[in-house]
């Protein structure tokens, strides 16, 4: 595997995010690694909108983007959106691979199908390996106890650091 394939893959990987419950990708994310602008991606869904129901791509919400805006995805200032993103299921992206015919939407439509699918390979493993530390704890005595909670705890994906607020306190 190539070092261009392996940071490719790396960066589609950071650009899913999970949203209503679906792992998703944002329209400016996909527009980059597609090599066009946010705005004519969304122009060529527009014009095809009969092919992305709601359960491939949806705009997110107020609180949803302002949520998105504490990672550094959107712009805070002048010059940025004005509309709420659009994000894209597994689904969605696969369905603009026939809106974004070039062979360069081909290629990156292949890469991220592939991150997609080792996401779910990694969330199946880790809920096979919570099975197993359940049978586990369930064959030994309470003496246990204690490590089996805290190797819960590893499993537990971290939440991400609040921003702090930015300026200066007045007292």
């Amino acid at each position: 595997m190539s070092k261009a394939k392996v940071i490719a893959a790396a960066a589609i990987e950071r650009s899913i995010y999970s949203i209503r419950g679906h792992r998703v990708m944002l329209d400016a994310d996909l527009a980059v690694m597609y090599g066009v602008t946010t705005g004519n991606l969304n122009k060529a869904v527009a014009r095809n909108a009969d092919r992305f129901p709601s359960d491939f791509m949806f705009q997110v919400t107020a609180a949803e983007a302002d949520a998105l805006r504490s990672q550094p995805v959107t712009s805070k200032s002048r010059g940025g959106r004005r509309k709420p993103a659009r994000v894209f299921t597994e689904q969605g992206v696969a369905m603009l691979s026939t809106v974004l015919n070039s062979p360069r939407a081909i290629g990156v439509n292949i890469e991220i199908m592939r991150a997609f699918v080792r996401l779910r390979h990694l969330l199946a493993t880790n809920a096979d390996l919570a099975r197993r530390l359940d049978s586990l704890e369930a064959k030994y005595d309470k003496q246990f106890s204690i490590v089996f909670e805290a190797i819960r705890q590893l499993m537990v994906e971290p939440e991400p650091p609040k921003p702090a607020p930015i300026g200066f306190k007045t007292t």
